[in-house]
């Protein structure tokens, strides 16, 4: 069993068009990593800067838990954990 990324229709260029991906890793970081391994450019338009943290208007659960508050691109993942990328969304 793999970790699962759900991924958004504004992302889903990246993914060929997929809802949902799978990859690997202890770590949020890592796990992200293994799936822009196969999926290039989508990691860019989660993480950014240096050191390395996530994007002002993405969030990102795992199981639900918003990552901001489990230890961000640190947070420990395992198989069968479900990673939700949502885009801020704004308007009027």
């Amino acid at each position: 069993m793999a970790i699962e990324l759900r991924v958004p229709t504004i992302l889903r260029t990246y993914t060929g068009g997929e809802k949902a991906v799978n990859g690997d890793g202890d770590t949020l970081a890592e796990f992200i990593d293994n799936v822009n391994g196969a999926h290039p450019g989508l990691k860019e338009r989660i993480v950014e800067g240096e050191p390395e943290e996530l994007r002002r208007f993405v969030n990102v659960y795992v199981n639900d838990e918003d990552v901001r508050f489990t230890g961000g691109l640190k947070t420990g993942v395992k198989d069968g954990d479900v990673v939700v990328v949502l885009p801020a969304v704004a308007g009027g």
